[in-house]
């Protein structure tokens, strides 16, 4: 569907469905990219990116993250500031990391997209 034939103000359907996966993300663990389209079962992690730098403003766009744990360029601080508050994972950084930012620690904040952890906005 080209964008001309979208009705103004309308998200994509496949936008639709990565927002709501953002959304379900629990407070404290992220889902990489891969994971998001994996869990959808269509789409890769550049399209999931894609819909996230377009759309991805009102919901919590820091639970979608790369799957090397780096925090995402040029939005670091918010969501570091995210991060801290709720208490997602991280791992220090090395004195020869890149601005001495930490990163995630995937395999403590990683989430399966698995009931049984509550999900909160």
């Amino acid at each position: 569907m080209s964008k001309e034939s979208e009705p103004a103000g309308e998200l994509p359907e496949y936008a639709e469905r990565v927002l709501d996966v953002a959304e379900g993300i629990p407070r404290g663990r992220v889902m990489t990219y891969g994971d998001v389209a994996e869990w959808l079962e269509e789409g890769g992690p550049r399209q999931v990116g894609r819909v996230m730098a377009l759309y991805g403003g009102a919901v919590p766009w820091w639970r979608v993250v790369r799957a090397d744990g780096q925090l995402l360029p040029g939005s670091e601080l918010r969501a570091l500031d995210h991060y801290r508050e709720e208490g997602t994972p991280l791992r220090e950084a090395s004195r020869a990391a890149d601005g001495h930012l930490p990163r995630l620690d995937m395999k403590r904040a990683r989430w399966d997209g698995q009931a049984g952890t509550e999900a909160h906005k």
